[in-house]
C-alpha cells in the first residue's frame, strides 16, 4: 500500500485510469531498475561517472579500434561486475499484474538488463530499444548467443574472443554510441503507441531520442500520457498525470 496521504487522491486517479483502460503500453528507463542495483550512468554515482573507461567500451568507435578497451570490458563481465545477476524488484513485478489483468499490450524499455522478461512479462510483448546485454552478437555478420557462451571462454583464457563462425570482432547485443537503433523496433513502437489506449512513462528522464517521441505523439492523438519518475521529465508538461515518487511503491498501488 502506497504511504503518502498527499498523494493519494492523485494515485486513486492514475489506478482509476489504468482500470479503465484495454491496451496499455509502457515505456520504462533506468529508473525502474536502480532499486535492482544497477545504477544510472551519468548521475553523482553513475557508472561512466565512476569509470570513463566504461563510458569509452559504450562508443562503437573506441570499442572496434581500442583491443584493451575491450579486454578490459570482457574481463568485467567474466567476473560479474556487469549486473549479471540482478534480479527484478517490486516495479518490475507490478507491470506483470498488468499482463495478467490482460490490460498490457507492451513494454517498450531503453533497459538493456532484461529484467522485464525475467519478471514474467512475455518476450513477445517487450522491445528493447538499446538491445541486451544478455546475448552477444557479431559486428560482422549474424552470428548471435547467450553472453554466458562468450564468458565462458574469456574465464578459460581468451582476453577478446572473437566470432566462432566469421572471426570478426564480438561486444554485447546492445546499440552502442555511434551505432543505428533497429528501425524494426522504432516502428513497431510507434504502431503500440498509435494503437494503444494508455501510454506510461516510467523512469526515463525522456530525455533521449528518439524514442522519447512516442510521448508527443501519444499526447498528439489524444491518448492519456501517465508519467512515473522520481525527478522531473522532458514532457511532465504533456502528461495527463504525473508522479514524481518512489517508482516501486507508486507501481505497486497503481497496478493492483
Amino acid at each position: 500500500m502506497y504511504h503518502k496521504p498527499e498523494s493519494f487522491e492523485l494515485l486513486q486517479k492514475v489506478k482509476s485510469l489504468i482500470g479503465q483502460s484495454q491496451q496499455i503500453v509502457i515505456l520504462t528507463g533506468a529508473g525502474i531498475s536502480t532499486e535492482s542495483g544497477i545504477p544510472d550512468f551519468r548521475g553523482p554515482e553513475g557508472v561512466w561517472t565512476k569509470n570513463p573507461d566504461a563510458e569509452k567500451a559504450s562508443n562503437i568507435n573506441y570499442y572496434i579500434s581500442d583491443p584493451k578497451i575491450r579486454e578490459k570490458n570482457w574481463a568485467l563481465r567474466a567476473e560479474g561486475k556487469l549486473w549479471a545477476d540482478v534480479e527484478p524488484n517490486d516495479g518490475h513485478y507490478a507491470l506483470v499484474q498488468l499482463q495478467d489483468r490482460g490490460i498490457l499490450d507492451t513494454v517498450i524499455t531503453q533497459n538493456v538488463d532484461e529484467l522485464h522478461q525475467k519478471s514474467g512479462i512475455d518476450e513477445s510483448r517487450v522491445i528493447e530499444i538499446h538491445g541486451t546485454t544478455r546475448k552477444v552478437s557479431c559486428l560482422s555478420c549474424d552470428y548471435r548467443d547467450e553472453m554466458e557462451v562468450v564468458l565462458k571462454r574469456v574465464r578459460a583464457g581468451e582476453v577478446d574472443p572473437d566470432c566462432p563462425e566469421c572471426s570478426g570482432i564480438l561486444k554485447s547485443a546492445t546499440i552502442s554510441f555511434g551505432q543505428s537503433l533497429i528501425p524494426e523496433d522504432l516502428q513497431r513502437s510507434e504502431t503500440a503507441v498509435r494503437n494503444c489506449d494508455l501510454l506510461i512513462a516510467i523512469g526515463t528522464s525522456l530525455a533521449v531520442g528518439p524514442i522519447n517521441q512516442v510521448v508527443p505523439l501519444a499526447y498528439q492523438i489524444g491518448v492519456p500520457v501517465v508519467i512515473v519518475n522520481g525527478q522531473k521529465t522532458e514532457f511532465d508538461h504533456l502528461s495527463t498525470f504525473m508522479i514524481n515518487a518512489d517508482i516501486s511503491a507508486t507501481l505497486n498501488f497503481v497496478c493492483e
